[in-house]
């Protein structure tokens, strides 16, 4: 039995993980600390709200104090770190706000948790703190590159990795010099239920079903290796098991597509949808024209985005050998999922609009 707090875990992939943690481990506790900001949303945990383990903070990462007293109160002694601004485009309009939370946010728990599971001694032996990071800290590759590794060198180019690969160097820092048990994760590109609809895959999903343009980055051949949001939790659930104090694992999809070849397989998987169900069709009125005209004919290439990294792919060998990671869903059998899910979740998504 383990006592956990979940940062920013109302957000996409923390509150995917919440539900898959209380599923697998129902018999621990789960404490949320999110600040629900622009991306997060209580209702993202609604399918775990009543559960008697299950405890929900809204706070900002950056009130230590706020952090230290959940850590003492409710006896944690795994603290999962998701809690992140992760929009690009948002950080090369606005960095300021990546640097607050991503940064000095981070700190700040790593303050909390230096201050009462070491100096108090609470759970001196017995604590983890697990920090999820991205594979965006790696830079960008060439086509025939190998995909990042564990030792790949950090070189970040936005003010979004930038702000994600000092957070990983804080966390190695305190493992380092004061001895806190820590593990990083860095992850490829997630995709999944709770997607919030600024993110390419379900912002195509969502526009299709408005009847709005599809916009397409540059050529649209920019590459990012996917990974479906529960594998995800299954990596970083392994990690906290298995995972070797003060490491990095990586934790992939092993699924490389180019962005304008997922959105014409969105495209085409949507008008097959609408093809099979004509209670689609009474539900997205809107989305009628659209597959009518085949829903390709609104993808429309834009201005390429600032310092865009052409490719990025992890390799996840460590992860295979030291965990048996291995992720479940192709990309394929994710992205059927991921649309079913928002078909039926649009008084979810259209809350954002």
């Amino acid at each position: 039995m383990s006592n956990l707090l979940v940062t920013g875990g109302a957000g996409f992939i923390g509150s995917n993980f919440v539900h898959y943690w209380m599923k697998n481990h129902p018999k621990d506790k789960i404490v949320v600390l999110d600040a629900l900001t622009y991306a997060g949303n209580k209702a993202n945990l609604d399918p775990v709200a009543k559960n008697a383990n299950f405890f929900f903070c809204q706070g900002n990462i950056c009130d230590t104090s706020l952090v230290e007293t959940l850590l003492k109160e409710h006896r944690i002694d795994t603290l999962v770190h998701f809690a992140a601004e992760s929009h690009v485009d948002r950080s090369i309009s606005g960095p300021d706000a990546f640097i607050e939370t991503n940064i000095i946010g981070t700190h700040s728990l790593l303050k909390a948790a230096k201050k009462i599971w070491l100096d108090e001694g609470i759970n001196k032996d017995n604590h983890r703190f697990h920090h999820v990071s991205t594979d965006e800290v790696y830079g960008t590759l060439s086509p025939e590159d190998p995909a990042f590794s564990e030792t790949t060198p950090y070189s970040p180019n936005s003010p979004y990795s930038a702000s994600k690969a000092a957070s990983d160097h804080l966390v190695r820092a305190y493992h380092h010099t004061y001895g806190l048990n820590v593990t990083t994760s860095n992850c490829s590109n997630n995709y999944g239920p709770y997607h919030f609809p600024e993110k390419l895959i379900p912002l195509v999903i969502t526009n299709i079903l408005q009847d709005k343009p599809l916009p397409v980055y540059g050529d649209g051949q920019q590459i990012r290796d996917w990974l479906y949001v529960e594998d995800h939790a299954r990596g970083i659930d392994l990690i906290i098991k298995k995972g070797r104090l003060g490491e990095c694992y990586n934790i992939g999809g092993i699924n490389e597509w180019a962005n304008i070849d997922i959105v014409r397989l969105i495209c085409d998987l949507m008008n097959k949808e609408f093809a099979s169900s004509s209670e689609l069709s009474k539900r997205f009125p809107l989305a009628l024209n659209a597959i009518k005209n085949s829903s390709e004919n609104l993808i429309t290439f834009v201005a390429d985005r600032a310092g865009h990294d052409r490719r990025y792919a992890i390799d996840p060998t460590k992860s295979n050998q030291e965990l048996g990671y291995k992720p479940i869903e192709n990309f394929e059998s994710g992205i059927e999922k991921t649309i079913k899910w928002y078909l039926e979740g649009a008084s979810w998504w259209n809350h954002f609009l």
